[in-house]
């Protein structure tokens, strides 16, 4: 439940910018409009390649699979949502692919990711960076997405992580001895 209020908080967060931002269509409001919309694309492709990297770095060969499958379900469920739904984009855009953001997904699925294998000291940058991510598809150049578009990808990043991905523990088994009197023991412990 705790997850749930935190994914509302930055949901209403990011969004609250939007409506108090006024609109207009100067030259600096398009040129903001832009570099926002460029670093949500820079951002939501760091997120995943760091999230993966991390894996490797550690050597955590389980989490590097979990990532895998997680990123791959991602990608498709979000791809197959947007051809089935196929709602056209605020812009204008005769594509219909509004339906998730995409990039909104692979952003918080990656975040997801980062949270749930590592925890919350790396999660809540992650997800603040992934909630960036968000912002710039409703507020960066030609409005490619609105709420409902990015909700839609928050649930699918984020639910696709939660169903392959497990929290990393480093070490399995710990072996301990010790003696004392002549007496000697020897403990396994294993974690699951």
């Amino acid at each position: 439940m705790q997850n749930i209020k935190l994914y509302l908080f930055i949901f209403l967060l990011l969004f609250s910018f939007k409506a108090i931002r006024a609109q207009d269509d100067s030259p600096s409001e398009l040129r903001f409009e832009k570099d926002i919309q460029d670093a949500g694309d820079v951002i939501q492709l760091a997120l995943p390649a760091t999230a993966f990297l991390g894996t490797l770095i550690k050597g955590d060969k389980k989490g590097s699979w979990q990532f895998v499958k997680a990123f791959s379900t991602n990608l498709a469920v979000t791809y197959a949502l947007k051809y089935a739904i196929n709602k056209p984009r605020p812009d204008g855009a005769t594509d219909g692919h509004a339906f998730p953001s995409g990039h909104t997904s692979v952003a918080f699925q990656s975040a997801a990711f980062i949270q749930r294998r590592y925890g919350w000291e790396y999660g809540i940058p992650a997800y603040a960076l992934a909630g960036f991510v968000a912002y710039s598809r409703t507020e960066g150049f030609n409005d490619r997405h609105d709420a409902w578009d990015v909700l839609g990808g928050i649930v699918v990043g984020i639910g696709s992580t939660y169903l392959f991905t497990s929290e990393y523990q480093k070490e399995r088994f710990q072996l301990s001895f010790s003696s004392e009197n002549n007496s000697y023991q020897v403990g396994l412990t294993f974690k699951f």
